[in-house]
């Protein structure tokens, strides 16, 4: 197997850190020229290769005799979108070699690349029990960065929260429609890593001396802590909408009680304005100087008469 040499690492979007006897190659936005280079340094399948440049791939581990290839999807929160997207890593793993390839959108993975460059007790930590021991302390890292966007969703909902028993309902609802689509798509990402990461440990063992049972059994609890926080919000989210939508159709029918009082009182004054308006003789208020007097009183007395009657019945 051929090793990358620096000159060439230059020509390509590519960087490769050596402790010992094992190569960590990291791509970021990779192409076919990079995979071309892979194809032809490694013995990975061709298709392998392919889905490197894929973007509709579902998390998967596919096996072989001599490396693992591996598909894993992580949350990444868009704040111009305001929801939570996927950013795909492929990896592969040899006995020797560690090879990622992504987007530079997992900051994680970056900074832990970075602080190997940067320190040699790092390069010596996670180098030192294998590649499978390396990939471990990468996935951990990013399965860890999933809990603070987890935080920041809990956080919403109790804004939603607040905001739905306030005077800003036609906000409320656009938020809880956004925090629904974000729970929905983060839902969508953990789902298939579950099977990926839970399945992870007895494949890396003959790429590591360290027994991982223990590492990975915690990463596991974390991964479940995290969908177990999902499906809770999910139905948080649900009983929001519904706490909504009784809110605003009980404030509906209020206001339609109002008016329809308020329409039903104004039936008969309206009435007795049209009667007494009309040209023709009504009696002692033909001639008399108190006739609009009178016809107020009467209107008075059929208000007063309607909202004593309704009041009684408890309608208002």
């Amino acid at each position: 197997m051929t090793i990358p040499q620096l000159g060439k690492e230059k020509q390509l979007n590519l960087e490769s850190l050596t402790w010992g006897n094992l190569n960590w190659v990291n791509i970021e936005s990779p192409t076919e020229q990079e995979t071309e280079y892979l194809a032809q340094n490694y013995p990975f399948h061709p298709l392998d290769l392919d889905d490197c440049l894929s973007r509709i791939q579902r998390p998967k581990m596919d096996e072989y005799k001599d490396y693992l290839f591996l598909v894993f999807h992580f949350p990444v929160f868009n704040k111009e979108a305001g929801v939570t997207t996927r950013s795909q890593i492929s990896v592969f793993i040899g006995q020797n070699y560690l090879i990622t390839l992504h987007k530079g959108e997992l900051k994680p993975l970056v900074k832990l690349f970075r602080e190997c460059q940067l320190d040699e007790e790092s390069r010596q930590e996670y180098f030192s029990q294998g590649s499978g021991y390396l990939l471990y302390r990468i996935i951990d890292r990013l399965v860890d960065y999933c809990l603070p966007i987890v935080d920041r969703i809990g956080s919403n909902i109790e804004d939603v929260e607040d905001s739905i028993f306030s005077n800003k309902r036609p906000r409320a609802i656009k938020e809880i429609s956004i925090l629904r689509r974000d729970v929905i798509a983060f839902r969508r990402i953990i789902w298939p890593m579950r099977a990926v990461i839970g399945g992870l440990e007895s494949r890396l063992r003959r790429f590591t001396k360290t027994d991982m049972s223990v590492y990975f059994g915690d990463m596991v609890d974390h991964v479940d802590k995290i969908w177990d926080a999902l499906d809770e919000y999910k139905e948080i989210i649900e009983g929001l909408n519904d706490t909504h939508d009784s809110l605003a159709t009980n404030r509906t029918n209020e206001v339609m009680r109002i008016l329809t009082v308020i329409a039903t009182i104004l039936l008969p004054i309206t009435v007795v304005a049209s009667i007494f308006g009309m040209n023709i003789p009504l009696g002692p208020f033909e001639e008399s100087h108190y006739s609009a007097l009178y016809v107020s009183l009467i209107c008075l007395a059929i208000i007063s008469g309607m909202l004593y009657f309704f009041r009684r019945q408890r309608w208002i």
